[in-house]
């Protein structure tokens, strides 16, 4: 009933979809610039910027991870980030998150990863608890920066 695979270029509306759902939940669906064309340019296109897999539950898109590769220098050895992982509120439940947050750790392991990161908002105990059961440790010594588009053209008019 559930099937994971690696997201194609004509997948790109389903993305788009559900990027919008997880805006939704996450309430940031005031932040959701991205429109099909950028998808497909940036996750298909010549200079990919992340992974996608998606789940498939009774032949349905209803669910999906978006990751990049970065690299740990302590470990000397990549590492996968996951940016985003949704699955559709009404098919919750049935193992679908847990099928691509596995699929993503398996990739991980096969391409030698050091390490596998996400970041979770601090109000989603169900993500957080979730993530816990698997021996996921919160890095509350960190904290994330972020420098937006407009952030990014002041430092280098600057």
């Amino acid at each position: 009933m559930i099937r994971i695979r690696p997201a194609q270029k004509d997948d790109a509306k389903h993305i788009l979809r559900l990027i919008k759902g997880l805006a939704e939940y996450e309430k940031l669906s005031h932040e959701v610039s991205s429109d099909i064309s950028l998808i497909e340019k940036n996750l298909f296109g010549e200079d990919r910027a992340a992974e996608v897999i998606l789940a498939e539950y009774q032949s349905e898109v209803v669910g999906f991870a978006l990751f990049i590769t970065n690299f740990s220098t302590f470990l000397g050895k990549p590492g996968i980030y996951l940016e985003d992982l949704f699955v559709e509120p009404d098919v919750r439940g049935k193992g679908i998150g847990l099928a691509l947050f596995k699929e993503v750790a398996q990739l991980a392991h096969q391409r030698g990863c050091g390490r596998m990161e996400w970041s979770v908002l601090d109000w989603n105990q169900p993500a957080i608890d979730f993530y816990k059961k698997f021996g996921a440790k919160p890095m509350d010594e960190w904290t994330v920066f972020r420098l937006t588009e407009g952030d990014l053209s002041r430092i280098v008019d600057a």
